[in-house]
């Protein structure tokens, strides 16, 4: 029994010295938004309250990748109170799910000077519904990590996320999310 625990830290020891982990750098300007494009109104919702990680073998990004990043639903703004308020309460329903998260693996990394040219592939979970999606970006080398872009479009009905026929003037059904974050080794 003895020999078999030994074994297995050695292993999981052995493991680590060739894995890369990354973490959001939370001393950075990490910025989380999302924007309604209505034909009424146009509003953007941001946070910077993202955290998570990524974990690679050595120099390839997609060999063994394993990545999780999460944002806090309930830290979104819009500039003004009351529409957050309604946000949060009426359609994200934050008091029952109060984070989004993104699980996955780096499946193409294409490297042109010191950017990556990414694509990942995973499951988004957003308002108790869980959907696989694919997402492209870019990775772009700083000192001691990457400073990550995305944009992906989440369509509302896809998370059943209700809106009123009143307000689909005022809300887009097809949110735009822009995602900026600094991940720091660790």
């Amino acid at each position: 029994m003895i020999k078999n625990i030994i074994t297995l830290l050695i292993f999981l020891f052995g493991l680590s010295l060739y894995a890369t982990e990354l973490n959001i750098d939370k001393t950075q300007k990490n910025k989380v938004q999302f924007i309604s494009d209505a034909p009424i109104e146009s509003f953007d919702g941001t946070t910077k309250e993202i955290d998570g990680y990524l974990i690679y073998d050595g120099n390839d990004l997609t060999k063994n990748s394993d990545l999780y990043f999460e944002v806090d639903l309930n830290t979104l703004t819009t500039g003004l109170g009351l529409r957050d308020r309604h946000m949060k309460e009426n359609y994200l329903h934050t008091d029952k799910h109060p984070f989004t998260h993104f699980t996955g693996k780096v499946v193409s990394a294409k490297k042109n000077a010191k950017i990556y040219d990414v694509i990942v592939k995973g499951k988004i979970f957003i308002h108790g519904v869980e959907q696989e999606k694919k997402i492209t970006g870019t990775m772009e080398e700083t000192k001691n990590g990457f400073h990550v872009k995305c944009k992906f479009e989440a369509p509302l009905s896809d998370y059943d996320i209700e809106v009123p026929s009143l307000m689909f003037k005022k809300i887009d059904e097809n949110m735009q999310v822009i995602l900026d974050f600094y991940l720091i080794k660790v």
